[in-house]
């Protein structure tokens, strides 16, 4: 199969995944994560980005955080940064393969408190900690593409619904016998008030409506 990089957007507050692509490089798969999130963000305003060194995060999150300004004058109105949107870059510096530092880019927009991919790369460790196939110099590796991104899809929405995660829980009112209840991801961002379990998940029914 070759090599196979996944990229993921992940939202600190409530540790949820937002989006991801798979492709050939990160450079492939980069762009349409970008412009997942916006889209699936609702095009909020107050985004400010944190990644690794790479270019591509410079190019598209500038590229995609962008608003008409409109003047009332004639023609096509200039697109401007959107407002709270930002990028900062933590990037790594090995001396000899090994990293010896990290330096701390802010690209543009506002910054954030921690300028570090600390949540993604405990997202990643996760992730390989679970699917052999994401593990490096491995013997289970997947033999087709499409099986190794349904696993890794398997697990993001293990993380999102199905999975609490302990800095989440909150002090429990009115739950005999509870001090905390634990939430997953999806229920601190709101999207169901309950952890998902299997079985739920495998005889939910999902409804898809063909508009005109």
């Amino acid at each position: 199969m070759g090599p196979r990089w996944g990229c993921i957007s992940l939202d600190r507050a409530t540790r949820f995944v937002v989006a991801w692509g798979f492709g050939s490089c990160e450079e492939d798969v980069a762009p349409n994560v970008v412009e997942l999130t916006r889209r699936r963000t609702h095009n909020r305003a107050g985004v400010p980005w944190v990644s690794d060194g790479k270019a591509v995060y410079r190019k598209y999150v500038r590229k995609v955080y962008r608003d008409p300004h409109r003047t009332g004058k004639r023609g096509r109105p200039p697109l401007l940064a959107t407002p709270g949107a930002g990028l900062t870059q933590a990037v790594k510096r090995r001396v000899g393969g090994r990293v010896v530092g990290i330096e701390v880019r802010h690209v543009f927009g506002e910054g954030v408190g921690c300028p570090y991919v600390v949540y993604q790369e405990r997202l990643n460790g996760v992730l390989r900690d679970r699917l052999n196939c994401l593990t490096r110099k491995t013997h289970a590796f997947a033999k087709e593409e499409g099986m190794w991104d349904c696993a890794v899809v398997m697990c993001l929405f293990e993380n999102n619904w199905l999975r609490p995660h302990p800095a989440l829980k909150v002090k429990a009112e009115g739950l005999a016998g509870r001090r905390y209840l634990r939430r997953s991801p999806a229920m601190a961002v709101g999207l169901t008030d309950h952890v998902w379990s299997w079985e739920e998940f495998l005889t939910f029914r999902c409804y898809h409506y063909h508009r005109e």
